[in-house]
């Protein structure tokens, strides 16, 4: 297999890893680490940005500033003006902000891999990166230049346990 082909496979890897793991915190259900207030979703609780939620600008954050913020997401969100939100409208939320975030993690890529400028990421530039060789040698604990699912579940598993402790195990009441 070709250095950029073992890249681009790795690099997939990372990302599908990354994608589960994501999705085996959604799967624990309330109270669980990743989870927001009552077992809601982490990413409906309101991201405390003082500039935003403080509409008077008097250095405080009141209840109604916070209702405020809430009421405007939802009339934003509300294409159909019922003062609602139905399952389309939700899912349209939560696609902007994956688009949002989205746009800027390959901002921040273009800016860490795009070695000569031009605004893209070749597969030269990626390959130079610090990420893939190295993630691809930790996964692979026997060193047989091959991860197994044993060694993928195993990374997998660490990189959960790691994020618990940097957030400090924040909602893991169980």
């Amino acid at each position: 297999m070709k250095k950029t082909s073992l890249i681009a496979a790795v690099t997939l890897a990372a990302i599908a890893s990354t994608a589960l793991s994501t999705s085996a915190f959604a799967e624990r259900g309330p109270g669980r680490h990743g989870d927001g207030p009552r077992g809601g979703p982490a990413h409906m609780m309101p991201v405390l940005n003082f500039e935003e939620l403080d509409a008077d600008k008097d250095g405080k954050i009141t209840r109604a500033e916070i209702d405020a913020q809430r009421q405007a997401r939802v009339t934003a969100a509300d294409a159909n003006g019922d003062g609602l939100l139905n399952a389309e409208e939700l899912a349209a939320m939560e696609l902007a902000r994956l688009t949002e975030r989205a746009a800027e993690h390959a901002a921040r890529m273009i800016e860490r891999f795009d070695a000569d400028g031009d605004g893209q990421i070749s597969a030269a530039e990626m390959a130079a990166g610090p990420q893939p060789v190295a993630m691809f040698d930790r996964i692979d604990t026997d060193g047989d230049g091959a991860i197994t699912q044993a060694e993928a579940d195993a990374a997998r598993e660490k990189m959960a346990e790691r994020m618990k402790h940097r957030r400090g195990g924040w909602g893991d009441n169980n």
